[in-house]
This record gives C-alpha cells, structure tokens and sequence, in this order.
C-alpha cells in the first residue's frame, strides 16, 4: 500500500490469525494481536512497559515519538485506561491508514498527528507528560536531530518530575553509539541522575556482551524539585487534525492526567523492575543507577545538530 514515505504493508500471522505485523518500507514497524490489545509482541516494547509500570497507578500522559500502528499506545490504554496519548509520525497517509486497520483507541484518548517529531517536541508545553517514547528510525538509524544532549534536555523539560524518558536505540558492537546516548542523557537529566537511580539501559545480554546488533532500551527520569511541592501541568488541549477539532474534549474539566496519585520518584534500580525484565519471555539485563554510569563509560555525550534556520 502507497503511504507518504514509501509502502506500508500488514503480514499476518499463520499461526495466531488475529496477530498482525505492520511493515514499513520493508521494515518490521508495530505488532499487534487484533483481539488483545494489551499484546506486546517486539521484545524492546515489553521491556518498555516494564518501566512504565514503576509508575504510580491511574491514567497516564504519554508523548509517543514514532507512531507507526500505535502498538505501544493501545498497550497503555489497556493496561491504563482513561490515558491521554499523542503519536506523532511523519507520514500521514500511514496514520490514515493504522486507524483504519487497527482497532486504536479514539481521539481525545489516542491523538495521531502527522509531523516531524523534533517539532512536536519542541512545542510541547513544559511538564506536559509523564511519559515520552522515542521510537523513530529513518532506515536503521534514529535521525540525528532526535538524538543527543539537545534533544534529551527537550524531553526532560516537557516530562512532569519524576516522568520517565524511554529511549528505543538500535546499535551493533561496541555499542558506541548507545553508550554516548546513555552519556547524553546522563548529562542532561543532571549529573546526580546515575547514583539517584534516574539512569537505565536494558537490553538481552547478548547484545550487551557485544554479540550482536540489537534494540537497548535507555530511560531517564526527571528529577524530583528539591524544596517545592510536585505541581501537574495543565491538561494539553491542543489537537491532531480533524478528528479532534483543537479544543477541550466535552467533559474535560481541565485536571491533569495522571497525577492524582503521583507521588515520589521512579527508582530504577528498583528490584522488581529487575525481576519483571529477568523473567520476560525472552529474558532482558537491567544496568541502572551506577551500572548505567559504568556502561557509558568515558563516552562523549552526543551534540543534537541546529534546526535548519526558517526559509
């Protein structure tokens, strides 16, 4: 199927009939089990959700940075309900699509917005949402403006305190340029944040030990004010096109999401995160905290390059 960036395509499942794979360009893009929405089926989306589980309960707000079919988002509805999420993707015609195809959750709970996801960040409103997901890739690598120092400081200022960062890097041995991912992060959400536990990457310890190419996942957690009460941000009331017609959805009473029962700050160097990664179907190595420090090592922090000046 012709989309704006190339072809998109849906591969079923022969064995599970329901299981569905979205192909973008050739590339596996999002899974989904049309009957389960709660179904993670790519290994670095599980471990994704681990994270977010650490998270107080109740409803979340949550930035997804590469939409693709949304597999992630419905996850969360599911396990969340009530969300309020926003995908944003660079092609639009496959946006059209997935919300034809896939049984997403609506707007005003999962928005779709076509656009670069670098400019979505940036117009995002200061502590705006406890989760932000970047998940883009341009062939096999994430494009340069969404990676680096630059870019880790725009997502920690968006992220409410004690929001979680959740980084999907591709890389092969050595894993340098996830070691200088883990070292822009570490440099943006604060020189405490490793020996805090606002530090982490995951992985299979295959590809930890360098064997072969593989996703990390890398996450940073904004950090707590020191002597000023947690404050939720105003609910985000801007829109995704024209299913959601820019203003407040009906009912909307202006409340933050997600918040009520937000208290104290993710430690990822938990146990039972530890424990939820060991025991996945296919088992993941949590290096948080100190380890995370000791896995980036002496690598320099990545620069995010300028935007282009306006024509």
């Amino acid at each position: 199927m012709p989309i704006s960036t190339g072809t998109a395509e849906v591969v079923r499942d022969p064995d599970f009939p329901q299981r569905v794979t979205l192909h973008v360009n050739g590339v596996p893009s999002s899974s989904l089990d049309l009957a389960d929405p709660g179904f993670l089926d790519f290994e670095y989306m599980q471990q994704m959700a681990a994270f977010v589980a650490l998270l107080p309960p109740g409803p979340l707000r949550v930035l997804h940075l590469g939409a693709a079919g949304s597999a992630f988002a419905r996850h969360v509805e599911h396990e969340r309900p009530g969300s309020r999420q926003l995908g944003v993707d660079l092609d639009a015609r496959l946006l059209e699509l997935v919300r034809e195809w896939f049984a997403l959750p609506r707007s005003p709970l999962l928005r779709l917005r076509a656009d670069d996801a670098g400019r979505t960040l940036a117009s995002a409103r200061d502590a705006s949402y406890d989760v932000v997901v970047r998940d883009v890739f341009a062939g096999d690598r994430t494009p340069a403006h969404l990676v680096g120092t630059g870019f880790a400081a725009e997502a920690r200022r968006v992220l409410r305190p004690g929001g979680i960062l959740l980084v999907n890097c591709a890389d092969k041995p050595p894993l340098a340029t996830a070691r200088r991912e883990v070292a822009s992060l570490a440099q943006a959400f604060g020189p405490g944040a490793a020996a805090a536990g606002r530090l982490a990457a995951v992985a299979e310890p295959a590809i930890l030990k360098g064997r072969r190419y593989g996703n990390l996942v890398l996450a940073a957690v904004r950090e707590l004010p020191e002597d000023a009460p947690e404050e939720a941000p105003a609910d985000d009331q801007r829109g995704d096109g024209p299913e959601d017609p820019r203003d407040t959805p009906q009912g909307a009473t202006g409340a933050p999401m997600g918040h009520d029962a937000a208290v104290g700050q993710p430690d990822l160097r938990d146990a039972r995160l530890g424990r939820a990664l060991r025991t996945l179907a296919v088992p993941a190595t949590l290096l948080a905290g100190e380890d995370a420090a000791a896995f980036a090592g002496t690598a320099a922090p990545l620069e995010t390059p300028a935007p282009d000046a306006p024509k």
